[in-house]
């Protein structure tokens, strides 16, 4: 009889009996120690360290209630999570962390370490410069999501695959925190500094064209099973350092648009870009993420028109007219989505620290306006967002 025989929350001791029992990764001497660095609102995360060593594992571990605000969530998120990194590693290995065993009675994901590599959100607010960003998070998104379409899949195969990933608690979590309250605050969640409470009731609520453009995004997110997405894929779910990056934390992933994965990404890259404009002036860390932003669009569209050609069964696909169709589709997706991403990310109830650090207020604003600014424009011209270089001009524009 084993005490993890029945679902509880565990604690830092309870991580490092559980190592113990369920996988034969420490010496028998090995002197372990464990600490609980989960920084989310839903998950608890714990690393297990052997002191003698040095070497170490990563247990992430799911409550029946979310950590943040003690409601109820679907255990079943770990599961999907275990099994889409497993997944993500065969269509990109080495850019997600190995994924060691799941265990569906503790909900536990226990998977490889990689404190080597930092937050990226973190390290940008820090004015770090990653060259290889766009190399690595174009592959990792062009070769995780067009795999898993039905452009490549056997329809079937592909039908059942989404039906094991009917993430339906966390899709609701993006549907109301990414699509609607920022636009009808109908909870009262929004969480806006008095000083732009005039500006946003103006800029977001009274912006009839806006709310349109972000249910319709918003009916795309529901209803277009394109690929099996990351979901979630912000900068805090990416680690990264000069050698290359890692992408973890899938727990929200699910059949949705594509251009969610890839509008998740560029909008988070605005925020730092923002910060530094307004409170730093650092012109070589401006113009590197100015040129990420281009290089991560151009890197994704020339990499998935290559491997499209190659892996592409659907005879109706293969013609270079529908090809055309179906690219830009993802790229005006994705020029929503970082829209709505900054959107949320200012005014919504979960917000970054680019934003929320400043303590000039007068900072503040000129830094949430220029971000609203931004997304609005992407949101509501994103037929003119079919490459890296519209991106450079509007920014440049600022």
């Amino acid at each position: 009889m084993s005490k993890f025989d029945k679902h509880f929350k565990m604690s830092e001791e309870d991580a490092i009996d559980y190592i113990k029992e369920k996988l034969d990764y420490f010496d028998a001497d090995a002197d372990l120690i464990a600490s609980e660095i989960g920084d989310g609102n839903i998950n608890y995360v714990f690393v297990v360290k052997d002191n003698k060593s040095g070497k170490s594992i990563v247990l992430k571990h799911a409550d029946i209630l979310l950590r943040s605000s003690g409601r109820e969530l679907d255990v079943d998120r770990n599961r999907i999570e275990a099994e889409v990194l497993a997944l993500q590693n065969k269509y990109a290995p080495g850019l997600v962390p190995k994924v060691y065993m799941y265990d569906p009675i503790m909900c536990v994901v226990v998977m490889e370490d990689i404190s080597e590599y930092k937050n990226l959100r973190t390290e940008l607010l820090s004015q770090k410069i990653f060259p290889k960003f766009a190399e690595d998070i174009s592959t990792f998104m062009v070769n995780t999501l067009l795999p898993t379409t039905d452009l490549v899949m056997d329809s079937g195969e592909k039908k059942d695959l989404q039906a094991s990933y009917i993430n339906k608690d966390l899709c609701k979590i993006s549907e109301d925190l990414v699509f609607t309250e920022p636009y009808i605050d109908y909870k009262g969640g929004n969480i806006i500094i008095d000083e732009n409470m005039d500006f946003v009731e103006r800029e977001i609520y009274g912006d009839k064209e806006l709310v349109l453009q972000a249910g319709i995004l918003k009916n795309k997110f529901m209803n277009n099973a394109q690929a099996l997405l990351h979901g979630d894929l912000h900068s805090g779910s990416i680690f990264a350092n000069q050698k290359g990056l890692k992408v973890l934390d899938p727990e929200f992933a699910f059949y949705g648009p594509m251009g969610y994965d890839l509008g998740n990404v560029v909008g988070n890259l605005m925020f730092p870009w923002a910060y530094s404009k307004v409170l730093v002036g650092n012109e070589e860390f401006e113009k590197w993420v100015e040129e990420t932003i281009s290089d991560v669009i151009d890197k994704f569209v020339e990499k998935f028109n290559v491997l499209y050609d190659e892996i592409v069964t659907d005879v109706l696909a293969k013609t270079p007219e529908f090809k055309k169709w179906y690219l830009n589709s993802i790229l005006l997706d994705s020029a929503g989505c970082a829209g709505t991403e900054i959107i949320r990310r200012v005014i919504g109830d979960s917000k970054v620290a680019d934003v929320t650090r400043i303590e000039n207020v007068d900072q503040r604003v000129e830094v949430e306006r220029m971000l609203i600014g931004l997304a609005k424009e992407l949101i509501k011209n994103r037929q003119e967002f079919l490459s890296g270089k519209e991106y450079m001009e509007m920014l440049k524009k600022v």
